[in-house]
């Protein structure tokens, strides 16, 4: 049974899938056995029974997807304010009160997974030629500038709405998650040319993750959930990306060091090296910590490094520590991808499912890095594209993402990954998504590619 046709609702597609793993009967397993034999047939050319697409990448099927999914996020990701009593739009910025509320949509626009999702539509731009993602970006980032000033004055005039406005995080960050990832974009669109004046809530966000963020004693980000001085891995991203483009815009090292900084803490802590991935928590004053591979989370740490080598100056001293981190974290995630390729959930427990915007992460992560010559496209190559033909199975015909975990904390046990919910209105997989399709087209303008011996190969120039 392909994975397109597993059944829709995950909790009977989880039961299904884990039920076959568990019971030996692998719905990945070969299946298409043949009666002929060696002397009059040749075996070598039959027809696999892949579970995805298998083969060369079509740059226009990328495109028809990247189309389709920003058809459906513009219907339903509106950029308007409306009164919560009353239902009315809200059109005059002077206008707004208490009352004041983001128009309802599918996802919230001022997220860390939307920051994630406008710098996707950036880059979908660039590689495309299409303005319509830029404009996407654009529209939902200026509208959120410039009414921030309208929501500055009446939190200072209603205590109470300042703790719970539709815009408190941008405003008056107080985690990583309101302000890092939002950041990263505006700063990204501004470098694209925006119109949008983000540099207030730039200032004000990086303020937030230099000097306002709970570090520990060295200066690691840490949080104060689930345990006193936790450091999660998601962390790395929600801080560093926005560290690194503040170095590029400015000019200054001190932002590029202090992302350096972060990376290496972080990863002599968290990085497994045997496994070559990290865990999803610390926790400081444990003996041993849980060691659970979070797949997300591991995409939150590569894309955090491919994101800071995109920036980080040459002549950096810190940039052939992060450079092999790279190379060790990618050696460490091939290892795990699966026969259908996707990653699981707990990337090194093959019976827990099979994750969407992780595998979408790394298909960018690695893509990217093949890309700007880090690592060598002969030997990843061909499983990135493994990678998005599987994402791209994830795409329904309404442009949605399925197969993305919610949202997820940090547990000391197996059951709680294993068993978290996954629905195509979780966030997280649109901006992964967008820029792993992005970074595939850039990867076949750059590389060419043969069906060499049945198996997808890069081709070598002679």
């Amino acid at each position: 049974m392909p994975l397109n046709y597993l059944p829709k609702n995950h909790v009977a597609a989880s039961a299904l899938l884990c039920g076959l793993l568990t019971f030996g009967s692998n719905c990945f397993a070969q299946r298409n056995e043949t009666k002929a034999n060696d002397s009059n047939t040749p075996l070598h050319l039959l027809q696999p029974d892949y579970p995805v697409p298998y083969g060369i990448v079509k740059k226009e099927n990328i495109i028809n997807d990247l189309n389709r999914i920003h058809g459906y996020l513009s219907k339903v990701t509106p950029a308007a304010f409306v009164d919560s009593k009353t239902g009315k739009a809200v059109t005059d910025l002077t206008k707004i009160d208490q009352n004041t509320a983001l128009q309802k949509g599918d996802y919230r626009i001022v997220s860390y997974e939307w920051g994630v999702t406008y710098a996707a539509m950036l880059l979908a731009s660039k590689v495309t030629g299409d303005p319509k993602f830029k404009e996407y970006s654009d529209t939902r980032l200026q509208f959120i500038a410039e009414s921030v000033p309208y929501f500055k004055k009446t939190s200072q005039e209603h205590a109470d709405w300042a703790t719970s406005g539709p815009l408190r995080g941008l405003v008056d960050p107080h985690a990583l998650d309101d302000c890092g990832a939002m950041c990263a974009a505006m700063i990204k669109a501004t470098r694209d040319g925006s119109k949008g004046n983000f540099r207030p809530l730039i200032d004000s966000h990086i303020d937030y993750i230099l000097n306002k963020e709970h570090k520990l004693k060295d200066g690691s980000l840490a949080r104060m959930r689930p345990q006193p001085n936790t450091i999660w891995l998601d962390d790395l991203f929600m801080a560093v990306p926005a560290l690194a483009q503040m170095g590029k815009l400015t000019g200054e090292k001190k932002y590029y060091d202090e992302a350096v900084k972060q990376v290496l803490q972080i990863s002599d802590r968290m990085f497994n090296k045997e496994k070559g991935v990290y865990m999803h928590g610390w926790v400081e004053g444990m003996t041993e910590h849980p060691q659970f591979h979070w797949a997300r989370a591991n995409g939150w740490g590569i894309l955090t490094k491919v994101e800071l080598l995109d920036v980080l100056p040459a002549n950096h001293p810190g940039r052939p520590k992060i450079l092999a981190l790279l190379k060790a974290h990618v050696k460490g995630l091939a290892s795990y991808q699966s026969g259908s390729g996707f990653w699981h959930q707990l990337l090194d427990r093959n019976d827990s499912y099979l994750e969407t915007s992780a595998t979408a992460i790394y298909a960018y992560s690695i893509a990217k890095a093949i890309n700007n010559g880090w690592i060598d496209g002969l030997t990843y190559a061909p499983m990135t594209l493994l990678a998005w033909n599987a994402v791209s199975t994830k795409i329904n015909k309404e442009g949605q993402v399925e197969g993305t975990c919610v949202g997820t904390g940090m547990g000391f046990d197996p059951a709680f990954y294993y068993h978290r919910p996954i629905s195509p209105y979780a966030a997280h997989g649109y901006g992964p998504v967008i820029m792993a399709g992005a970074e595939v087209i850039t990867l076949l303008n750059n590389k060419s590619f043969e069906i060499n011996d049945s198996s997808v190969q890069l081709l070598q120039k002679k």
